[in-house]
């Protein structure tokens, strides 16, 4: 019996699989490498030492992906693919509901037809919207402000609704912070294409050399500096929250919600000034108008993924940066060379 992982060559997805794979399972990934590259599989399977079958398929297409069930025993699935920029997907609305959505709608029904009816789906925190009374619970109300967000909380809702015309299926819907890091050993890490959308790449390709200077959008938010907190979370915690799900939808039925964050929230200058203090590195940036649709204030309660799946993150920010920065310096043009002499770490 084996885990399938859609979109297991991606940055959430390569250190997922590093952690099932050590924990003992069996897994098969399948992924279209439209924002993802195979090499990280294959660093992987060298990080491990351990096997498995790639498919590059894309989930729209059905024929592809029930051959995966039809070649495999699948016990259960954890659903990462999907297209996840935000900022895209308000200029490419229907791209992101056609991807997202009829993706997720073409595996629940394979799953179906094979009766695996065990999953561990990618949501987001982007589900909450504009809410801005932290900590954010699991319980207050749901209303994302942009296609990305509201295809993960369309798929929450038809994971919901499958649950209830067949209580046999037992689904996490894991609603993740801001992923940040990389795998200790500077093999695996976020590989954005282009001018990063995430916070902690645009600072490691500003200290690199790449990239000019940091863009800090607005330093007029009712927040500590000025500039927007967030809850960073190291992607390897993240990725063992996987397996603490994953653990509790094999022995149980049912539909669940949980964050994954740290619960304590960085602003955007806080997290410059400790990547600077760890790494000696200088961060230049510039100050400009906020983006539309941008928040203050985010961060999460964990409390219910420590109480029901007896997880909580471990890594604090230090790590994040070090761990970041080391994937930064070792590969510099991203999964394209790896150069373990490249630069110093710190």
């Amino acid at each position: 019996m084996a885990i399938l992982v859609t979109g297991g060559a991606g940055y959430i997805g390569s250190h997922t699989c590093v952690e099932l794979l050590n924990a003992g399972y069996e897994i098969v990934v399948v992924d279209n490498l439209s924002n993802s590259c195979s090499e990280s599989l294959r660093r992987v399977k060298e990080l491990t030492g351990r096997d498995f079958e790639f498919y590059p398929i894309n989930l729209l297409n059905r024929q592809d992906l029930e051959s995966v069930f039809r070649q495999h025993r699948i016990e259960a699935v954890i659903h990462l693919a999907g297209l996840k920029a935000v900022g895209e997907s308000v200029s490419l609305p229907l791209r992101y509901y056609h991807n997202n959505i009829s993706g997720s709608i073409v595996l629940c029904e394979l799953m179906q037809e094979y009766a695996v009816k065990k999953i561990v789906f990618s949501s987001s925190a982007t589900v909450y919207g504009t809410s801005e009374s932290v900590p954010i619970s699991e319980n207050v109300p749901l209303g994302a402000t942009n296609a990305y967000g509201r295809t993960k909380l369309m798929i929450e809702e038809m994971m919901r609704d499958l649950h209830v015309s067949d209580a046999a299926w037992s689904i996490a819907l894991l609603r993740y912070f801001n992923p940040i890091g990389a795998h200790s050993s500077g093999r695996l890490g976020e590989n954005p294409n282009g001018i990063p959308n995430n916070l902690m790449p645009y600072i490691t390709q500003v200290a690199v050399g790449e990239l000019e200077e940091l863009q800090i959008y607005g330093n007029d938010y009712s927040t500590l500096d000025g500039t927007g907190v967030r809850d960073y979370i190291h992607v390897v915690d993240l990725a063992r929250g996987h397996l603490k799900a994953l653990e509790k939808v094999m022995a149980t039925s049912g539909v669940e919600a949980y964050n994954l964050g740290t619960g304590q929230g960085y602003s955007v200058l806080e997290m410059v000034s400790a990547f600077e203090r760890v790494t000696g590195r200088s961060v230049p940036y510039k100050i400009t108008a906020r983006r539309p649709g941008d928040i203050g204030m985010c961060y999460s309660d964990p409390t219910k993924a420590e109480r029901e799946l007896g997880w909580v993150a471990q890594k604090g920010i230090d790590e994040m940066c070090l761990d970041s920065w080391r994937w930064q310096t070792y590969n510099p043009q991203g999964y394209g060379i790896f150069h373990y002499e490249s630069q110093p770490v710190i």
